[in-house]
């Protein structure tokens, strides 16, 4: 059996192989992690909620468009968490730095292609039919975010690795100093306190990529460190390895796939809710903020269940790879329903924290909207949390294809929908958002079933281990 990383070194006993404490080992730091970096994103909107409903709405889809734009390439360096977890539980560990190497070329090739597509999303904004007083803050904001771009793709390489090691406080600390670092610079940026410039929307997007910067410095610190150069063999791994690339790219590619046409369908959804008034553009970034704020901690789970899936499978004990899915569904139940409570029980507070500083009748006007908005989204939290462990699982287990097909066609027949509603219909932004929550939880059965069928017990990632001391069958 194989244990997580540096369990031994722990006092009391060692968690039990797919055991839910072996999961949260991992889980929780990069639970921890991706919440930091979503109350980056969130602390940035709440800054330009207070200058207006126009800068909050064109911040968060702006900031949606540049996420866009390298959401392929974000979704190949990701499997370098399951692909080094599998080198890592098969007893290869060098071939981990080479895995994190080979995601942080894909990054270094992808950046030019990002900055040379962005003007054609700056077109798009511009005949996108949502109002004219949010066009300019949020192309202003998606050119800052372009621009430092590359941080971010850098960040999920070394992310990866340590993710697939099961080094997940790194990871976590990185993404504390990010956050902090955020929080006081684009504070600073936006409001100018202490006689300095108020930037705004711009000092938004530039404390954004300064504090980036500074979690990138973190990661990089701790991978030159010498007990990683030593056992890793880093001195060994910078080079072009096309044997570990094109697995990256094989396994890789379908989950970058994935992401831009899947988060690309959100996204184009959230421009569909702004295209129809200020009004249901205001809600729908109001709820789509804390909708980040739910879900984006649960890909802290999918993290660790694909580490650990990937883990297992590379060792050849699928059986555990399962306890570990399973662990992850409880894991995400338990998250879910605090959601629940906080998005049932307390939305009137979590509406008043994008208030603005100055009485806006957009805001006023879309009050009510906005809380049925986010009371419904406290009933498909529940089936998000099983979408997330599936997709982990399945993931760490290779079976990267299915998942992307099915995703990517669920989202833009989603959008379909929605335009359906909304121009042959002539539904309201209630009844279209009610539809999108019944689509939520219709995606957890399938996935559900998917995972039921047992295929990914038989995908074949990266062959059979090489023997290692002590190591035995399941």
């Amino acid at each position: 059996m194989i244990e997580t990383e540096k369990a031994s070194a722990q006092p009391g006993p060692v968690a039990a192989p797919g055991s839910m404490r072996e999961l949260l080992v991992i889980a929780l730091p990069m639970m921890a992690s991706t919440a930091c970096d979503t109350f980056n994103t969130f602390v940035n909107r709440v800054y330009l909620a207070k200058l207006g409903s126009a800068t909050m709405n064109g911040a968060l889809a702006g900031g949606m468009m540049a996420l866009l734009l390298s959401a392929f390439f974000l979704g190949v360096i990701g499997y370098s968490t399951a692909l080094a977890g599998q080198y890592y539980g098969s007893g290869r560990k060098k071939v981990c730095a080479v895995v994190a190497a080979q995601a942080g070329l894909v990054a270094l090739v992808a950046y030019p292609l990002v900055l040379l597509l962005s003007p054609l999303v700056t077109h798009y904004v511009r005949h996108s039919g949502i109002a004219e007083q949010q066009i300019g803050p949020q192309i202003t904001y998606f050119r800052i975010l372009v621009a430092g771009s590359l941080i971010g793709m850098l960040r999920g390489a070394l992310s990866g690795f340590f993710s697939g090691i099961g080094r997940t406080r790194t990871a976590m600390a990185a993404s504390v100093v990010t956050m902090t670092v955020n929080i006081a610079a684009s504070y600073v940026l936006v409001f100018g306190p202490f006689g300095l410039p108020s930037l705004g929307v711009r000092g938004a997007a530039y404390g954004a990529v300064f504090a980036g910067a500074c979690g990138l410095s973190v990661l990089i610190a701790s991978y030159l460190r010498r007990s990683v150069r030593t056992e890793y063999e880093l001195a060994h791994s910078f080079h072009l390895d096309r044997e570990i690339l094109g697995r990256l790219l094989r396994f890789g590619s379908p989950a970058g796939v994935e992401f831009v046409l899947s988060f690309g369908g959100w996204a184009l959804m959230i421009m569909i809710f702004q295209a129809q008034s200020q009004i249901a553009a205001t809600s729908i970034s109001i709820a789509a903020s804390w909708d980040m704020v739910v879900y984006v901690p649960l890909i802290g789970v999918e993290i660790a269940v694909t580490s650990l899936v990937g883990r297992y499978k590379g060792a050849s004990e699928p059986n555990t790879a399962h306890r570990a899915a399973m662990s992850g569904i409880k894991v995400g139940l338990v998250y879910s329903m605090i959601m629940f409570i906080l998005l049932a029980g307390f939305t009137n507070p979590l509406i008043e924290v994008f208030r603005p500083h100055v009485h806006d009748v957009v805001f006023e006007q879309a009050y009510g909207l906005s809380q049925f908005m986010v009371r419904l989204m406290a009933i498909y939290v529940l089936s998000v949390s099983l979408i997330i462990a599936y997709q982990g699982a399945l993931r760490g287990a290779g079976d990267t294809f299915w998942v992307m097909a099915f995703n990517v066609g669920m989202h833009w027949l989603m959008v379909l929908m929605l335009l359906f509603m909304f121009y042959g219909l002539h539904a309201s932004p209630a009844a279209a958002w009610s539809a999108v929550i019944v689509w939520v939880l219709l995606l957890s059965l399938v996935f559900h079933l998917r995972y039921r069928t047992g295929i990914w017990r038989s995908i074949v990632v990266i062959g059979e281990p090489e023997p290692a001391a002590g190591a035995g069958d399941y």
